[in-house]
């Protein structure tokens, strides 16, 4: 890559970290937000519930905004529609830090949180896809698995700082101060966080695809991006949300669930469980690298194949560990991150799925229409079934794995897409 390529890739890294540090951040401290916007209950299941049914709100209005944003990013272009995502994400969390509790205004509180997440659900809904279009169309096509994982490992450094984060917080302040003021502060940094990309925008580029379109487009062309999108590539959009799927299923089980689905069934010590996960997301991070750059020299669909017949076998194999007394959790779980590392060569080829005019609202449909439904009923149904079979996490992931080897095998028969600078 050139040296401008380069720093649009980091730059891009660093908003992706930012923005799943500002996307998560609240799921950390779900049960101390809950406490401040909600009545006072003694039953803390009540209290988990109430947290887990406001970072699902966030989900739920991520089809909304990626559908609405994306269409104008195909319109107007990538890099404005990434400015309006970042300050959308910046104003929201700003607002929630300033948002009175529910001693102080009552039921209006909460409702104006439920607003702020849903606000914020829609940026953070574009904002993931435009970060893998962004580095797509900028650096050159030999680069473009390598760039793509690098921004997908980027995502998982911001689920890092905000595990980090959480961490010093709690040791910081006594469960009091946390539930008076302490919960504010995180909201704060990562509006102020926010912020920061901002100050290298003039150096920014638009997209040179978006800008060699506009360009070759007759004088009486209407754009119409989602009408073309459901005409054009209904097939496209099939695939791309089974690639969603594997996508957001890995990150959801095994980023941020499996720690509360194992202490269902399983007793560990808990500093050394999180240190395991921390480790574990940092192979994660190497993973999806590793499996970027091994992907960006084979056949894409022989890797996935291979990838994902290791993530069902460190899946089970961690299980029987735990299921043995857990003695190498440290090993099993960096075993398992790297594995799981397979979502880092997936973004790759599902840019490549949509041509330039209808990408970033294909991508953000299939995305966020997926992952909703995944962000939303995973939790709950797997956290359910883990209550009765404690192998289900391996179970689901099982399933997913097998769905990763059928799409393997699918692109493995495609001949190689050689263009992703097509129009409809």
């Amino acid at each position: 890559m050139s040296s401008k390529d380069k720093n649009i890739v980091l730059f891009i890294c660093f908003c992706s970290a930012i923005a799943f540090f500002d996307f998560l951040i609240y799921l950390y401290i779900a049960d101390i937000v809950s406490s401040a916007f909600f009545p006072a209950s003694t039953n803390p299941d009540v209290l988990k519930l109430r947290g887990i049914g406001l970072f699902a709100v966030g989900y739920l209005a991520r089809p909304l905004g990626g559908i609405i944003l994306g269409r104008y990013g195909d319109i107007k272009g990538r890099k404005p529609t990434l400015l309006i995502s970042m300050l959308i994400i910046a104003g929201s969390l700003l607002a929630m830090a300033c948002l009175p509790t529910y001693s102080q205004w009552g039921l209006v509180a909460p409702a104006l949180f439920i607003i702020l997440r849903l606000i914020q659900g829609m940026a953070f809904g574009l904002y993931v896809p435009l970060a893998w279009v962004f580095v797509a169309e900028h650096v050159p096509r030999q680069y473009l698995s390598v760039g793509c994982s690098y921004v997908t490992a980027s995502f998982f450094i911001g689920v890092l700082l905000s595990n980090a984060f959480f961490v010093w917080l709690t040791g910081s302040m006594t469960p009091e101060q946390l539930t008076t003021y302490g919960w504010r502060l995180p909201f704060f940094v990562a509006a102020a966080m926010s912020f920061l990309p901002l100050l290298a925008w003039r150096f920014i580029d638009e997209s040179p695809f978006f800008l060699e379109m506009n360009k070759s487009k007759p004088s009486n062309y209407v754009a119409k991006p989602f009408t073309l999108l459901f005409k054009h590539c209904k097939h496209s959009i099939f695939i791309g949300m089974m690639l969603t799927l594997i996508i957001s299923s890995i990150t959801t089980v095994i980023v941020l669930l499996l720690p509360d689905l194992i202490e269902l069934r399983f007793s560990l010590d808990k500093d050394l469980f999180g240190f395991s996960h921390s480790l574990g997301i940092v192979f994660m991070i190497f993973g999806c690298v590793f499996y970027g750059i091994l992907s960006n020299y084979q056949n894409f669909g022989k890797i996935l194949v291979a990838g994902s017949i290791l993530l069902i076998a460190q899946m089970f194999a961690f299980f029987y560990h735990m299921q043995a007394g857990g003695d190498y959790i440290l090993i099993m779980y960096a075993l398992l991150g790297f594995c799981a590392g397979i979502v880092g060569m997936v973004p790759a080829i599902f840019v490549q799925l949509f041509p330039t005019n209808v990408r970033l609202t294909g991508m953000a449909f299939c995305y966020n229409v997926t992952y909703g439904i995944v962000g939303v009923s995973v939790p709950f149904g797997l956290g359910y079934a883990t209550t009765f079979v404690s192998f289900s996490p391996a179970l689901y992931i099982a399933f997913i794995g097998c769905i990763g080897i059928i799409m393997g095998v699918y692109f493995y028969n495609l001949p190689e897409y050689k263009k992703i600078n097509q129009l409809i």
